[in-house]
């Protein structure tokens, strides 16, 4: 659901079809026949942000045929009667209506799914990137325990990251709201830990999310930012907005391998090392944490993120003096024991990978997190919550002026904002070279458009000129383009709303017009 796999996971997506040789069946969930589809059992081809209705509208078929299984949903999870309550009403006629999808294949896929002998859901921005992101992923887990199909192998939910590294990232503490190792900032406990090994009292208070320093900077509350390895300006929603913000800032300081756009916004560059020239850890989509080497040698006096911050921390009055990765990869271990005690590099050298929580070093690593059991009976306190959730549309639809759906995503080739994969050695085949706004030829040939020309692509935000690609991928009324390319800034035209609750953007959906230019 709500993952280009093939182009943004490339590596799980090749797993997944060569398991397809082995008998698995894959349906995909995607507003565009995205290239997965070919190796699909069944494509579900929804409208772009009714996955809510969707998922409520299987679990309305899943209970009313009595397909979960009844004895899990006893034992191990509480407010099964919310959730029956609460997808009464997405019959797959009613949920149809709002997916653009026949009553009957909703059906199927309920069955489909119900019924496996072992499943999984994989899902990404797809999902996340809504003003009901989090609401999104709710509904997935409640489907997930009301079939039972989580915590055995070959089950459960497989959220696939943005980037590499991003899981490790946030659970090495830059959320704003945990220490490492993900334990929480607001619990005593947890601070008291660090606060004696590293002699200074924490803030017990939960941080901002970029979302909410954004709002702050508007206010003038914030004036100064330090991004490390990062692109703010082309990652992020209503990019002229962004850029007034970063503009407006007293100081901002940007911390890269390449003089990005928002570097070139900056008063103070520090040049870090690449991922091929450091030493540390990586932690995968799936928990697995492995060794990560030196292969090249850096230019002089660009140095690991890690030294640039101990230095200016010594300049600030606080001394950080680690003498190499291996050391501060061991005080997490310590301090963050639960999860990494068993992980020491030696052993990571020897076994070559281990899954976290590994809290000794006799403990083999967790291989799969939440181990099916069931509970003892009264034991509901204990138990896993359904968290029924509502259909909400899109934030922006489309109407008269602005009569398509824009939805944003990822293209193969270029990585993230192109920052790492824009500069192509000579002799590397690349598919697409530039941006393009994708479009059914039914659209393309009632605005009189031709493969290759150059449209204007507008939304209440703003407008960029890019070449037409014309495709089937995508279906009438809806339009495709990624946010890769600098020379065609697609976050000029997405609009700047968030989940209240986790504070992503709707990168997904908006509204905009094509124009044919003369």
């Amino acid at each position: 659901m709500g993952s280009n796999t093939t182009e943004a996971h490339p590596i799980i997506a090749n797993r997944m079809k060569k398991a397809v040789r082995s008998g698995l069946k894959i349906i995909v969930v995607d507003p565009r026949k995205i290239d997965m589809v070919k190796s699909a059992h069944q494509h579900l081809q929804i409208e772009v942000g009714s996955d809510i209705a969707l998922m409520n509208a299987m679990m309305n078929v899943i209970i009313m045929e009595g397909l979960y299984d009844e004895e899990w949903v006893r034992k191990n999870t509480v407010d099964f009667e919310r959730l029956k309550e609460k997808t009464a009403v997405y019959t797959p006629e009613y949920a149809a209506k709002i997916t653009g999808l026949a009553p009957e294949e909703i059906i199927a896929c309920a069955r489909e799914y119900a019924t496996a002998e072992n499943a999984m859901i994989a899902y990404t921005l797809g999902i996340t990137e809504h003003h009901c992101g989090v609401n999104n992923v709710f509904d997935i887990a409640n489907l997930a325990l009301l079939t039972g199909h989580i915590g055995k192998k070959g089950n459960g939910i497989m959220p696939l990251r943005g980037q590499n590294n991003v899981q490790g990232a946030g659970d090495m503490g830059c959320l704003p709201n945990q220490l490492p190792g993900a334990l929480s900032i607001t619990d005593e406990n947890n601070r008291k830990r660090f606060e004696e090994h590293w002699g200074v009292k924490l803030n017990p208070h939960v941080g901002d999310t970029q979302t909410r320093t954004f709002e702050r900077m508007e206010k003038g509350e914030v004036k100064a930012l330090y991004i490390i390895g990062e692109n703010p300006l082309m990652a992020d929603v209503h990019m002229n907005h962004t850029k007034k913000l970063l503009e407006k800032l007293e100081l901002l300081i940007v911390q890269d391998i390449f003089l990005t756009e928002t570097a070139q916004l900056a008063d103070v560059v520090l040049p870090a090392k690449s991922w091929g020239e450091v030493e540390g850890t990586y932690t995968n989509t799936d928990r697995r944490i492995q060794r990560v080497r030196e292969a090249v040698k850096a230019h002089p006096g660009v140095k690991e993120d890690w030294e640039i911050l101990c230095e200016l921390s010594a300049l600030m009055g606080y001394e950080m003096s680690y003498s190499c990765s291996e050391e501060i990869w061991n005080e997490v271990r310590l301090l963050a024991r639960e999860m990494y005690g068993g992980m020491s590099y030696e052993r990571l050298d020897k076994e070559y990978s281990l899954h976290y929580p590994c809290p000794d070093l006799n403990h083999p690593g967790t291989f799969i997190l939440h181990e099916r059991f069931h509970r003892p009976e009264g034991a509901g306190e204990q138990a896993s919550g359904f968290v029924p959730v509502g259909y909400t549309p899109p934030v922006e639809e489309p109407d008269d002026d602005y009569p398509f759906v824009l939805t944003t995503g990822r293209r193969y080739e270029a990585y993230n904002t192109h920052t790492q994969t824009r500069y192509y050695q000579e002799g590397v085949k690349i598919r697409q070279t530039r941006e393009t706004v994708d479009i059914h030829p039914d659209d393309a040939k009632r605005l009189f458009i031709e493969d290759g020309e150059t449209v204007k692509v507008s939304s209440r935000r703003g407008s960029v000129h890019v070449p037409a690609k014309i495709t089937e991928q995508v279906k009438p009324g809806l339009v495709f383009m990624s946010f890769h390319w600098s020379d065609v800034p697609t976050n000029v035209l997405t609009i700047n709303e968030y989940d209240p609750i986790s504070g992503t953007a709707e990168f997904k959906a908006c509204a905009v017009k094509i124009e044919k230019i003369s």
